[in-house]
């Protein structure tokens, strides 16, 4: 499957939970303004799975960062777009940050084989320090890896419709449904791993963009009364595998 290797990323995201019948209104009132993104347009369902391995320390040190609201923080995660290992489809190492309202987003591509299928935890973060392509994100990774003695901990699976304006090539829109959250530490799960699902009947809508929102897109909020709000599927993710609380 053809996906973006765009590396740099540096935007406003704007999410939105809406319940099933809510977002069938909204996807249908997005038409008229939004088009598939080429890497979909072709594909029948006009979506893709995106795979995310996250990783963080034993404190949990990233998603306290979060769930406590710091306007400056980041996190590491292994991205990819398959559920089977052997599929040749790229793998990335990821380091998404937040810096005051605007969301930074560094990636770098991976050089991982199907024996990546069947390692997980310390071994699996040392795979990746050694195949990963040299560079900034790279060194990063080394250093929180020594530091802080990062390590994966958490998978989120989720189908993605994206979308592309058809007036401004900068302004992207999602909807990000089926979210699952795994317990483990390696990027292809043991069936034994524990699951669980991520608010079932609701689409995520994400809204990128890189200066402001156009017009018609508050209409649309304002038409359909959208509240904004503050959705982190890790943390989600994190709180339903009770790793961790929000308290």
């Amino acid at each position: 499957m053809a996906v973006s290797t765009k590396l740099h990323f540096s935007r406003f995201e704007f999410k939105y939970l809406l319940p099933r019948a809510l977002r069938l209104e909204v996807e249908s009132e997005l038409n008229h303004f939004v088009e598939y993104d080429p890497f979909v347009a072709d594909r029948p369902d006009h979506r893709y799975l995106v795979r995310s391995l996250y990783f963080d320390d034993r404190n949990l040190t990233a998603f306290r960062n979060k769930v406590d609201g710091h306007m400056v923080r980041s996190k590491f995660r292994i991205r990819t777009y398959t559920t089977d290992p052997s599929e040749p489809v790229p793998r990335f190492l990821e380091i998404k940050g937040r810096n005051n309202n605007l969301v930074v987003k560094h990636r770098t591509p991976m050089d991982m084989g199907i024996d990546e299928s069947y390692v997980g935890g310390d071994e699996l973060a040392e795979l990746v320090m050694a195949r990963c392509h040299p560079g900034p994100i790279h060194q990063e990774f080394c250093f929180q890896r020594f530091r802080r003695r990062i390590q994966p901990y958490a998978l989120i699976d989720y189908q993605r419709r994206p979308f592309v304006s058809r007036f401004d090539p900068d302004f992207r829109l999602t909807f990000d449904e089926e979210l699952q959250a795994t317990r483990t530490t390696s990027l292809f799960p043991k069936s034994t791993d524990r699951s669980v699902r991520l608010v079932p009947g609701y689409t995520v809508m994400e809204v990128k963009f890189r200066h402001h929102l156009p017009s018609w897109f508050h209409r649309i909020i304002q038409g359909y009364e959208l509240r904004r709000l503050s959705f982190s599927k890790i943390c989600e993710g994190t709180i339903a595998l009770e790793i961790a609380s929000d308290d």
